[in-house]
């Protein structure tokens, strides 16, 4: 079966699409044909950087598909599925035709999109989801969201409006208003000068820019990015974790129309480097994704 891999660090040369054993499902797991894949950031850090597990590996952490063998509660074979996989941590990567994972990390694919445009979900909508639960939004609050037509400020903006909140955005183009603004967000801003000062009770920062003095004493600083924090009480990290519950509770949102993906391209398993190199030029508005 083919597999995305690298065997050293670099830039989208070190990129290679090859043949590779199947995976044989262990107990509890689930093999899954992947329909599609998604590029995120983590991605091409793990691919640049010396991080992640030990080489070679198989890189991505977005999956949807069907399952083809393995026992799970809930789960026959021909089900679409969709799942996250901790990738640097536990070395599964997703960028492969077959994927073997634990059956408790499957959620059920949205019914509502066709089956590759699900991929775009399950990384970012779990970041956004996890970081907004970490920030504990009252009603009323106001909450500023960096990054906001990003894979998880989009989401997180829109998944911030259904709870009340009320939210504004932070995007690095002025052109990108637009669209901060159709995933549901108040004021946009594209320059971090014309912030207002002590304003915000929650910052999510998912760009990895200090906004800091933008929050009211006493806030709740929030940032997903590897940026270092700004030094103000109140800030930390928020990491995801892989989690079933999350997801079914993401895919139900998809469903009922209160959330919405945003695609910008798709590409070939083959055409891997292509798609690394658009995703990081940046100025894309939605996700990259890989089909197989």
């Amino acid at each position: 079966m083919r597999a995305v891999q690298i065997d050293r660090r670099g830039g989208p040369e070190v990129l290679t699409v090859r043949e590779i054993p199947e995976p044989v499902p262990a107990e509890g797991e689930v093999l899954v044909a992947v329909t599609a894949s998604s590029l995120n950031p983590v991605d091409w850090k793990t691919r640049a950087r010396q991080v992640g597990p030990p080489l070679p590996a198989t890189l991505g952490w977005d999956l949807a598909g069907r399952v083809v063998a393995g026992e799970g509660p809930g789960y026959r074979v021909g089900d679409e599925v969709i799942a996250m996989s901790a990738q640097i941590a536990t070395g599964r990567g997703t960028w492969s035709e077959l994927v073997a994972l634990p059956a408790h990390l499957l959620a059920p694919a949205p019914t509502s999109l066709p089956l590759a445009q699900s991929a775009a979900l399950p990384l970012a909508g779990t970041t956004a989801l996890q970081a907004l639960r970490a920030a504990e939004l009252g009603p009323g609050e106001r909450l500023l969201i960096t990054g906001a037509v990003g894979g998880v400020g989009a989401l997180a903006v829109q998944l911030a409006r259904h709870t009340g909140t009320q939210v504004d955005a932070l995007v690095s183009r002025p052109e990108h208003a637009a669209a901060a603004a159709e995933s549901g967000a108040g004021q946009t801003w594209h320059r971090t000068a014309d912030l207002p000062v002590g304003h915000y009770h929650a910052i999510l920062d998912t760009a990895g820019v200090d906004v800091s003095n933008a929050l009211v004493q006493g806030g709740r600083y929030l940032s997903i990015s590897d940026n270092p924090l700004p030094a103000v009480l109140g800030a930390r990290k928020s990491y995801v974790q892989e989690n079933a519950t999350d997801l079914t509770h993401l895919t139900k949102l998809i469903d009922t129309g209160a959330l919405r993906l945003r695609i910008a391209e798709h590409h070939p398993v083959t055409h891997i480097r292509t798609a690394h190199e658009h995703f990081e030029a940046g100025g894309l508005l939605g996700k990259v994704l890989i089909t197989f």
